[in-house]
């Protein structure tokens, strides 16, 4: 402060030469204290006319103290905790005023605990709290969920008999509530002379925050005087909840009771439309917020763009965020959540690559939500750059959800031993999420011991599984054939754990049994199933009736598949394969001419490769690539590698009735053919070659790259829809069990 006190530095600030007129060496009235106050816009400045006041000799005077103690609280300028210091220091008989101007102050700042500190020094002073003191040191408590400082603030009221004050009484039900102890909340409420609808409000929120929302929606019912906060609080609690039809029935009964809705309404109602896909009342409110001139207000907007892409509707979603003129991170990440929601995983990553470019910093929301897309497109040099922000920006985030979405990404773009390395990292902060991942990366690689290892060693530490665990261990168990293995779990799940079998694991177990070959295994379950079969259960079973051409059980199930999935084009497909493996050429031609007449179109099989941060697709016969000729020249090349090693294409995988040389070249520029191609002209020699495929792999691909890798020298790490294969020195990782 000394530093303010010299009369040439004050006069040489810009604040002094507004108020004084001219420099003079006879004595001139200093600007009036009001008036530099007014012109303060910075603490800097403050401190300045402070400085003035001491050198004028005004400090103690209580008027001029007081003025700057109102300053330096209220003021956006102003410093809390310079205010304190004033008061505590500059005051000789401070009153419970000015200690209840800075308490609340205190309460407002980054800082709510300090308020108890100044709150001590009151009554070591000896000034008595009144009524004005207690509801602001209770909103501190409430900021910082200080329950144990709340409870002995309220042993002060009642000591000083201020309970009944109701501004006093309905602040301590909402400290009790936002503190989570309701019982606490509701014995201050009910005992109170007068139940007023600001504590019955508090108590109702309080309820519905705890979920305990039929203790709400009762204290909501039996209110005579509901305004719009307490419909909010309900209507909030109900979307937070989970329960959006009731969410949106309520809107609809203060809509009836002519209560006018507010921005905080709009946003819980988005949120249960968003949910519960009811886009229709989704797009009344846009229209509301059209009317009521809201189009600038990101909060509504930002619930809205949500709605439309939850609800499906991306285009207008996009529409609207493009719109923005102002985008905060919430605006990015709904954006990008919402196209890796529905599927759209590259448009996720080109957004985010905008986002970047935008200097907009991502955090650990964007991150979960990039993170899947990342990993279903196979993008590795993403999700590194990813898996670096993480560790340099956030490594001290305690959201374990964002370290399991990295084990989950790095499992699924082919890079195990790094999922390891960061599930054995997190330690004790594994949460069961982390371990499922864990369990259902190896499983998908092939790893069945590790798998099982994991499982054995979850349960020594204490850790119960629940049933997306058992689906991880049992797909383990199908990928390598371990039929008892398999049956050891599927009946530990229900025995020792009980958790009732699901759809999921019995798809896991019929995929189990057919891919052994054990189909009177496989129809004696489905006999014995405690629920319906789906599409998906039905389709496992009919791909491994494909596989070992059971053509009678093929029939059998893709007549039930198609009872459920009627316009399935791969039900079609699969059971042509079937014929076409038998050489049934006729029934081929009618399945397909099935197909044509309804309109349908199989899957084309397509390949993703990522080479320096871009992910590249093809098709088969794909000649969309601006390297095409180059990639259909190391395509030739391949195969006269293949040929001079007396490789010999697999044409009973092609299901068209043709000569054998025809079948050949339809073989050669298979989608994982090019992308293997694509990835040789653009990487380095040892570099590791990563594709994903959307449908599973054919064995004539299969057998030809396990060549491809020896005779070139690499690792081809290949995910197809069901699982990992890991080309190596001619060789698979799934030994050819697939």
């Amino acid at each position: 402060m000394s530093n303010y006190s010299s009369p040439q530095l004050l006069h040489q600030t810009p604040l002094f030469r507004q108020g004084v007129s001219s420099p003079s060496p006879s004595p001139s009235p200093s600007p009036s204290l009001p008036l530099l106050l007014q012109r303060c816009s910075t603490i800097k400045q403050f401190k300045q006319v402070h400085a003035h006041a001491i050198k004028l000799g005004l400090h103690h005077d209580q008027p001029t103290a007081a003025k700057l103690l109102r300053f330096c609280s209220l003021s956006p300028a102003g410093d809390p905790a310079y205010a304190a210091l004033l008061l505590l220091r500059s005051l000789h008989q401070p009153d419970v005023f000015m200690f209840n101007t800075v308490i609340r102050s205190l309460c407002l700042s980054p800082s709510p605990s300090d308020a108890f500190a100044l709150y001590i020094s009151m009554l070591v002073a000896g000034i008595p709290p009144n009524s004005f003191t207690f509801p602001f040191l209770l909103k501190s408590c409430s900021r910082i969920r200080a329950s144990h400082e709340g409870q002995q603030l309220h042993a002060h009221i009642l000591k000083l008999g201020l309970v009944d004050d109701l501004f006093v009484r309905s602040t301590l039900v909402n400290m009790y509530a936002q503190s989570g102890l309701l019982d606490d909340a509701s014995q201050v409420f009910v005992k109170g002379s007068e139940r007023e609808p600001v504590s019955r409000t508090a108590l109702i929120r309080g309820y519905a925050g705890a979920g305990r929302l039929d203790d709400a929606r009762r204290l909501f019912d039996e209110s005579t005087l509901r305004d719009v906060v307490s419909w909010n609080a309900m209507i909030a609690g109900y979307a937070q909840g989970g329960r959006f039809d009731e969410a949106l029935a309520l809107f609809s009964d203060m809509i009836d009771a002519e209560v006018e809705p507010n921005e905080s309404t709009m946003v819980s109602v988005l949120s249960a439309c968003a949910n519960s896909s009811s886009m229709d009342l989704g797009r009344w409110v846009h229209s509301w917020i059209d009317q009521h001139g809201l189009k600038s207000n990101l909060r509504l907007i930002n619930a809205l763009i949500d709605m439309y892409l939850k609800c499906g509707d991306l285009e207008t979603g996009r529409k609207l965020f493009d719109e923005l003129s102002h985008r905060d991170r919430i605006s990015w990440n709904i954006m990008i959540g919402g196209y890796n929601h529905n599927g759209r995983y590259k448009e996720a990553l080109e957004l985010f690559r905008e986002m970047q470019r935008s200097n907009v910093q991502p955090n650990d929301v964007t991150l979960l939500s990039i993170l899947p897309s990342c990993a279903y497109l196979g993008a590795l040099d993403l999700g590194r750059w990813i898996h670096a922000y993480i560790d340099k920006n956030l490594s001290n985030c305690d959201n374990v959800s964002l370290f399991t979405s990295l084990i989950d990404m790095y499992t699924k773009c082919g890079n195990v031993e790094i999922a390891a390395q960061i599930f054995h990292k997190l330690g004790s902060r594994r949460s069961l999420a982390s371990w499922n991942a864990m369990i259902s990366g190896l499983a998908m690689h092939g790893r069945a011991s590790e798998a099982q290892e994991l499982f054995t060693r979850m349960l020594d530490e204490g850790i119960k599984p629940d049933d997306i665990t058992f689906i991880g261990i049992l797909a383990a168990c199908s990928h390598t054939g371990m039929v008892d293995e398999g049956w050891r779990y599927f009946n530990s799940m229900s025995n020792d754990f009980g958790i009732s079998p699901k759809i999921q694991h019995y798809g896991c177990m019929i995929d189990l049994l057919g891919r052994a070959a054990l189909f009177d295994d496989a129809k004696a379950l489905i006999g014995n199933m405690t629920v319906k079969p789906d599409g998906a259960l039905w389709g496992s079973l009919l791909g491994s009736c494909c596989v070992h051409g059971n053509l009678g059980l093929a029939e059998d199930a893709a007549r039930h598949l198609l009872e459920l999935e009627p316009d399935n084009p791969g039900v079609y497909m699969l059971l042509s394969n079937t014929y076409a493996r038998a050489g049934w050429w006729d029934d081929v031609a009618r399945i397909r001419t099935k197909l044509k007449d309804r309109g349908m179109k199989k899957t084309p099989g397509c390949s993703l490769i990522e080479v320096d941060s871009v992910v590249h697709e093809f098709l088969v016969y794909d000649k969309r690539h601006p390297r095409c000729d180059e990639i259909y020249d190391m395509v030739d090349e391949i195969d006269r590698h293949l040929e001079m090693a007396g490789h010999v294409p697999d044409t009973s995988e092609v299901v068209f009735d043709m000569d054998e040389e025809g079948k050949a070249d339809m073989l050669r520029y298979h989608s994982e053919r090019l992308a293997i191609a694509f990835g040789f002209i653009s990487t380095k020699p040892e570099a590791t070659i990563r594709i994903v495929k959307n449908l599973r792999v054919c064995g004539h691909c299969h057998s030809a790259t396990k060549l491809i890798s020896k005779i070139f020298n690499r690792e081809i790490i290949a995910r197809d829809r069901n699982r990992f294969h890991h080309f190596k020195d001619g060789s698979c990782s799934c030994n050819d069990y697939w």
